[in-house]
């Protein structure tokens, strides 16, 4: 469940609380040991939420971190719909229609 009165924590926050920082390990540090594209400025933006979770990112993350995933994603599609939440307007719901009161009289076809 989405929380109704803050954003919820974001992905980078979350990699930087509860990874990062405990296995005193750097942004730098943590770029090398993922490898391929992976650079201090990619982790930063993630980190500040100025780029999101993609599939591929959760993958590399899952895999370096021990978690899934899913976790990731998770925790970027928890923004995403925060985010949405908060600039659209409410549709209200769908009313169930009234029943007519029926005449005693019965419908039939004449053949």
């Amino acid at each position: 469940m989405l929380p109704k009165r803050r954003k919820p924590t974001s992905p980078g926050k979350i990699l930087l609380e509860e990874f990062l920082i405990p296995l005193e390990i750097s942004q730098s540090e943590f770029a090398l040991h993922l490898k391929g594209s992976w650079t201090q400025p990619k982790l930063s933006a993630i980190i500040h939420g100025k780029r999101s979770i993609t599939e591929a990112i959760a993958l590399d993350f899952a895999d370096a971190l021990g978690t899934s995933p899913e976790f990731w994603i998770g925790l970027q599609s928890d923004v995403h719909l925060w985010e949405a939440s908060q600039k659209r307007r409410k549709i209200p719901p769908i009313q169930k229609p009234r029943t007519r009161k029926r005449s005693g009289k019965s419908r039939s076809t004449s053949t």
